[in-house]
């Protein structure tokens, strides 16, 4: 896929309000370290659509439901609340207040991805965005125009995972980019034929972006170059189908 991988810091974007252009912003950025390329695969926290998406509550808004307090515990019942309003349905929970939910998009994670950090205040949670498949068409729409540049685009999270310490982010939003490489059919060097090696690319790249992001370090996104991954795809197409899903 390459022979040198870059991964380019985008600095100096404001703290972001609902209604900002987070396209134009990028594209400032990017032109600050030297302009984006053809290939070029643009990564964007999620918290940084959701701010400009206006997926920010105030939890003086919030009226906690019995099922809430039960969960809370000695916690804030109406950040609960606000999980269990963004969940399909709980996956796993243990007091204090650790909730596995399973969102309304379809993805697992703690607390259906509402978060405090990087919030504005301490009563101030951020949402994940409604639709980041949406979220990432719009943001490379807005770049395209900017730039003329069409990059592809991955709106990215951290995620825990069961069996592993740690968080690492993951791709909830693609545009413009093949998500997923699938090697089934393939042979590998010594013959065999791989019958289920599926490499979620779109992850990886939100991974290695995040490297340069972090999660104190105040830069919201970063370019990813020397991918050739432009295509079609979704992050929805990343998520394990359920009748394959071993664990729910």
């Amino acid at each position: 896929m390459t022979g040198e991988l870059r991964v380019i810091a985008l600095r100096g974007i404001p703290e972001l309000e609902e209604g900002d252009d987070l396209g134009a912003l990028v594209v400032e950025s990017a032109e600050r370290a030297g302009g984006l390329a053809r290939g070029d695969i643009v990564v964007v926290a999620q918290k940084a659509l959701s701010k400009v998406e206006g997926r920010v509550l105030h939890l003086d808004d919030v009226e906690p439901s019995e099922r809430a307090r039960e969960l809370a515990g000695a916690e804030d019942a109406r950040r609960i609340e606000v999980i269990l309003q963004e969940s399909r349905r709980i996956v796993r929970s243990r007091p204090p207040a650790l909730i596995i939910a399973e969102t309304h998009h379809g993805f697992v994670c703690a607390s259906a991805g509402v978060d405090q950090s990087n919030a504005k205040g301490p009563n101030t949670l951020i949402l994940l965005p409604l639709d980041p498949d949406a979220s990432a068409q719009r943001l490379r729409d807005g770049i395209r125009e900017r730039s003329g540049v069409d990059a592809g685009v991955i709106v990215s999270d951290s995620f825990g995972r069961p069996f592993r310490r740690g968080t690492t982010d993951v791709a909830l939003g693609v545009s413009g980019l093949t998500p997923l490489l699938d090697l089934r059919g393939r042979r590998d060097s010594t013959g065999y034929e791989l019958h289920a090696t599926e490499i979620a690319v779109a992850d990886e790249i939100a991974g290695a972006a995040e490297l340069v992001m972090g999660k104190t370090a105040g830069v919201p996104g970063a370019i990813v170059r020397g991918l050739e991954l432009a295509g079609d795809g979704s992050g929805q197409s990343l998520l394990m189908p359920r009748e394959r899903d071993l664990f729910r």
